[in-house]
């Protein structure tokens, strides 16, 4: 397995998309990275020489410097903050609340968990 920014990527996966296990790479960005180090798209990861590991390391290293536990504790930092300040977009936080303006009558189940049914509610008799 290649280790790439402390993760271990799995080898029988393209390329492209073992890059983006790694935390603060999506796909977008792993393009640009196998774009700039000339690596062919259709490659698998355990067809990738060790140069070209060793070049993707450093390019991360010097493009990316924030990435994996750094870059979780720096969000996870951010919203400490945003809660403390008492701040709207902290309370929504708080609240388990969608952050950025989404509408929360329908939808927001993802942020608000499973729909639970009100006890006692009696169904109106005809």
């Amino acid at each position: 397995m290649a280790r790439i920014a402390g993760v271990n990527i799995p080898k029988e996966k393209r390329f492209v998309i073992s890059l983006t296990y790694i935390y603060g790479i999506g796909r977008t960005t792993a393009d640009k990275i196998c774009k700039k180090l000339k690596i062919d798209a259709a490659l698998r990861t355990h067809q990738i020489t060790e140069d070209k590991l060793a070049q993707v390391r450093a390019l991360l290293e010097k493009e990316h410097p924030v990435l994996e536990g750094d870059l979780r504790r720096k969000i996870s930092s951010n919203i400490k903050r945003l809660v403390d300040l008492g701040c709207y977009k902290g309370i929504r936080h708080v609240k388990k609340l969608p952050v950025r303006g989404q509408r929360t009558h329908t939808n927001a189940r993802t942020r608000k968990g499973r729909g639970v049914a009100i006890a006692g509610k009696k169904k109106v008799a005809k």
